[in-house]
């Protein structure tokens, strides 16, 4: 016992020996201001950060002259886009995306409708790419956006190719954020069954009254499930020869396969 309490005593002086308070202080500014969209006044950011204004206020100057943080006319501050293009030089997000973006421009025209891209994140889906359906109106997912993986059908296709163990850190990650599942369990697990099943959702919107969300899973190089490729299908009453439901469905599945080829996948899921 003595000698683990000396290890402890030890690796405790070490996180305060090492510990970097300017570095927390800016990662807890960043962290407010993501859980707050439509921005927050100095007196607010520090009001949630436990501190006072004039504590943070270097801080808040510095990440705005960097161009982490936008202030808007009423100076409230607001996360820019510069962490999300940071995370996309990262080359396996860089490269998915590359390589996506040409396919989905194709499937977009093809379907005449939007799609986008939605990878996992930390217990959630995040979108990485996005390209709107030609003419004049388009409806789709911003790059960038954040979502529950338990509503969506993007969510519930990237659980569904992960072991339980791995589903259960998600889901976990997600109540962490969230503070629920936001759907019963036995209801979920059916879904996820299905959709592994099947490698394929489509199923009325849970965001967009009227709107049917097609999603198929994209594949890696080893087996595992990268991304999830979705359309968020909208009858279209400005086209006398709109592509049907059946009809996306087919497109949105040949356009995964083939991206999942490029993306070395080079055979079919083997997870039960």
């Amino acid at each position: 016992m003595r000698k683990k309490s000396a290890i402890s005593t030890v690796a405790a002086s070490a996180a305060v020996a090492y510990a970097a308070p300017a570095l927390d202080k800016g990662l807890d500014i960043l962290e407010v201001l993501a859980d707050a969209p439509q921005g927050l006044a100095l007196h607010g950011i520090a009001r949630a950060t436990g501190r006072t204004s004039s504590a943070i206020f270097r801080m808040v100057v510095t990440l705005h002259q960097r161009g982490y943080v936008a202030v808007d006319g009423h100076d409230r501050y607001s996360l820019t886009l510069k962490m999300l293009e940071l995370s996309h030089r990262q080359q396996p997000l860089k490269s998915l995306v590359a390589t996506a973006t040409p396919l989905m421009r194709e499937l977009a025209g093809r379907a005449y409708q939007s799609c986008h891209l939605s990878v996992y994140h930390d217990g959630q889906i995040l979108v990485v790419a996005q390209v709107d359906a030609p003419g004049p109106f388009s409806m789709g997912a911003k790059v960038g956006a954040l979502g529950k993986l338990t509503d969506s059908a993007s969510g519930t296709m990237l659980l569904a190719f992960h072991d339980e163990a791995q589903r259960t850190r998600m889901i976990a990650a997600q109540i962490r954020i969230h503070g629920e599942l936001g759907i019963d369990a036995a209801q979920l697990l059916r879904q996820v069954d299905d959709a592994r099943t099947n490698a394929a959702i489509t199923w009325p919107s849970r965001r967009i009254r009227g709107a049917t969300d097609v999603s198929r899973p994209v594949f890696g190089i080893n087996q595992e499930v990268i991304a999830a490729l979705t359309v968020p299908y909208i009858e279209r009453l400005d086209r006398r020869q709109s592509p049907t439901i059946p009809d996306v469905e087919a497109l949105v599945g040949e356009i995964a396969a083939r991206l999942s080829e490029l993306m070395c996948y080079t055979g079919h899921n083997t997870l039960q």
